[in-house]
């Protein structure tokens, strides 16, 4: 009698995949790479903490698809930095997942090559590289944890990491984030429910055990000793904004119900721009108004930027795609971008 196939019915091919040792072997952590994670980490802790009365911002284009726009993008950046260095701390959001809703181009990582190769090996490398090329300039660094084996990869590169709102209510997510080694925002639901969130935060900052990889890539069981550092993104929801005082306000109660600290971060972009990029300077207006009249739980802000504003389709012919223009969400151009910064140094100069 011939046994059934039971197993991997579905599955069409085991491609290999170096490990994270070998990864980390073949693309050395720098001194200087080093230093400007750690500064960067430190940095965060003391604004959570409100050892640090400046603002952190999460800046950057939506999606990593072209390394050299990516990093034009970080130097402008990187120089900005030194300009509003009193009143804010810049972070790149360097993002290599992304999550669809249906399909699509699921990023730098999965497909490196923008042809449905999935080449993730590749790409992995590739997205190793970059994180390098941008701590390499003292500029810290940002990203989505989505595929819970990718910061064995590359989070010793990464200050700040972001679940979003599709996987804030995941528990794989919520175990994973226990043992970053980064600041957490965990982003409200797709609809707004900040509770989601909030129970995030305390599921991450409790021990787990759970199943994932070591660095010698094999499968481990991973016992972490929680993360206290997690925190609220408000993004929006159902189509609605939630950055206005009386939105942030209840969200102060809801962290002080569950005995956790004021931090507070304000996604400008998604339903808190109604998806519309060009808003975001307006939504970022707002909350500085709202921190330079003594609120002190607002502690970020993220913005989708890039260096040409809007976003295009991936054409057949890649050599066709716009130098600087995201590939996925629009985004605010670069003189935008400078042009809020600035204000918002501007005004919170004056804060007491």
């Amino acid at each position: 009698m011939t046994a059934p196939d039971l197993e991997n019915i579905n599955v069409t091919s085991f491609a290999s995949m170096p490990t994270p040792a070998e990864l980390h072997d073949k693309l050395p952590l720098t001194a200087k790479a080093s230093a400007t994670v750690t500064q960067g980490r430190e940095d965060l802790r003391n604004i959570l903490d409100r050892k640090d009365k400046r603002l952190f911002v999460v800046v950057g284009p939506c999606s990593i698809h072209d390394p050299v726009a990516g990093l034009d993008y970080a130097r402008r950046l990187k120089a900005l930095q030194e300009e509003v260095k009193d009143t804010m701390l810049l972070v790149m959001r360097v993002y290599f997942e992304k999550p669809r809703t249906t399909t699509g181009w699921k990023g730098y990582i999965n497909d490196p090559f923008m042809d449905d190769s999935f080449r993730v090996d590749i790409g992995m490398e590739k997205a190793r590289q970059f994180l390098l090329d941008v701590c390499e300039l003292g500029l810290p660094t940002a990203t989505e944890a989505l595929d819970p084996i990718s910061p064995q990869y590359l989070g010793d590169l990464i200050a700040w990491t972001a679940i979003g709102a599709r996987t804030t209510e995941s528990q794989t997510h919520r175990e994973m984030s226990s043992g970053l080694s980064t600041p957490v925002g965990f982003k409200n639901g797709t609809d707004g429910d900040i509770s989601i969130a909030i129970n995030a935060i305390l599921s991450a900052a409790n021990p787990h055990a759970f199943l994932g990889i070591n660095g010698a890539g094999n499968v481990s069981v991973v016992r972490t000793r929680g993360n206290q550092y997690g925190h609220v993104v408000l993004r929006g929801g159902d189509g609605r904004p939630n950055y206005d005082s009386v939105s942030v306000t209840i969200a102060e109660q809801s962290l002080a119900k569950a005995k956790l600290p004021a931090n507070i971060v304000v996604d400008c972009s998604h339903a808190n721009s109604y998806k519309k990029p060009e808003l975001q300077p307006l939504v970022m207006t707002d909350v500085i108004n709202q921190i330079v009249h003594g609120n002190g739980s607002l502690v970020g802000v993220m913005v989708e930027s890039n260096i040409v504003a809007g976003n295009q389709k991936i054409p057949a012919d890649l050599s066709q795609l716009q130098y600087g223009c995201s590939v996925t969400d629009a985004c605010i151009d670069w003189e935008t971008t400078v042009t809020m910064l600035k204000a918002a140094d501007a005004e919170l100069r004056r804060r007491p």
